[in-house]
C-alpha cells in the first residue's frame, strides 16, 4: 500500500492538467485557510511552487505567487468583514468568537500595543509569523479599524507571505531532482517554521514559571524565617 501511494505521488499528471486543476485548487485552499485557520496554507503554497519550479512554462511560478496572494487577500478581507459584523452586533457572531478563542489575552494586548504605532509593518509581520495573523486581526477589529484601511495594510502582508512560501518551494524544488521530493522537503520546512515560535513561547513560559516558582518559594522561606525570629 505504501509503495502504491509513493507511485501515485511520483507520477504527476501532464503540465496542462496540473495548471488546469492546480491553480483553482490553490486559490480555494488558500482562501479557505484564511477563513478557517487550521488549513496549512503555507505548506500548500510551497508545494505548488515546487511543482511550478519543475514545469517548463516560464510563468508558472509567477502564477502561483499571484493566485496565492489574491486568495490570501480575499480570504482575509472576508474574515475581517465577518468579524466587523460581529463587533457591530449586539450578540456578536460565531466568526468573532472563533477569532477570540484563537488569540490569548497577552498576545492580543501585545498586538494592540504594536498597532498603535506601526500598523502596516505589524500586519506584514503577522502574516509571516506563524499564528500571528489572528491576534493582530482581532486587535484591528477591536480598535474599530475600517475595512478599507485594513485592506491597505493587508495587501503588502499577503504579497510578502506568498513570496516567502513560494521561495521555500523554490528552494525545495532546486535541491531535489524529483518534484515529489521537493514537495516533501518544502512541507517539512514549513512545518518546522510553524513549530519554532510555539516551542519558543513554551520554553519562555517554562523558564519564567520556574523563576516565579523559585522566587515564591524563596519569599515563603524568608517569611517563615522572619516569623521564627
Amino acid at each position: 500500500m505504501i509503495h502504491h501511494a509513493l507511485t501515485v505521488v511520483r507520477e504527476l499528471p501532464p503540465e496542462t492538467t496540473q495548471r488546469a486543476v492546480g491553480y483553482p485548487s490553490l486559490f480555494l485552499l488558500v482562501a479557505l485557510g484564511a477563513l478557517v485557520p487550521v488549513v496549512p496554507t503555507g505548506a500548500i503554497v510551497s508545494s505548488a511552487a515546487v511543482v511550478a519550479f519543475h514545469q517548463t512554462a516560464p510563468l508558472s511560478l509567477l502564477f502561483v505567487f499571484l493566485v496565492a496572494s489574491a486568495a490570501a487577500f480575499l480570504g482575509d478581507l472576508a474574515l475581517y468583514w465577518l468579524g466587523r459584523r460581529g463587533v457591530g452586533s449586539r450578540n456578536g457572531s460565531r466568526w468573532l468568537e472563533e477569532l477570540r478563542s484563537r488569540a490569548t489575552p497577552d498576545r492580543l494586548a501585545h498586538a494592540q500595543e504594536r498597532l498603535e504605532s506601526h500598523q502596516v509593518p505589524v500586519l506584514v509581520l503577522s502574516r509571516l509569523v506563524p499564528a500571528g495573523r489572528i491576534p493582530v486581526m482581532l486587535a484591528c477589529l477591536l480598535s474599530g479599524m475600517p475595512l478599507r484601511r485594513f485592506a491597505r495594510g493587508d495587501l503588502p502582508a499577503c504579497l510578502a507571505w506568498a513570496a516567502t512560501y513560494a521561495l521555500i518551494g523554490i528552494l525545495g524544488g532546486s535541491l531535489f531532482p524529483e518534484p515529489w521530493e521537493g514537495v516533501v522537503a518544502a512541507v517539512g520546512l514549513t512545518v518546522l517554521i510553524s513549530a519554532v515560535p510555539a516551542l519558543w513561547r513554551r520554553m519562555r513560559g517554562a523558564r519564567h514559571g520556574g523563576a516565579g516558582g523559585a522566587g515564591g518559594a524563596g519569599g515563603a522561606a524568608h517569611g517563615r524565617s522572619g516569623h521564627e525570629r
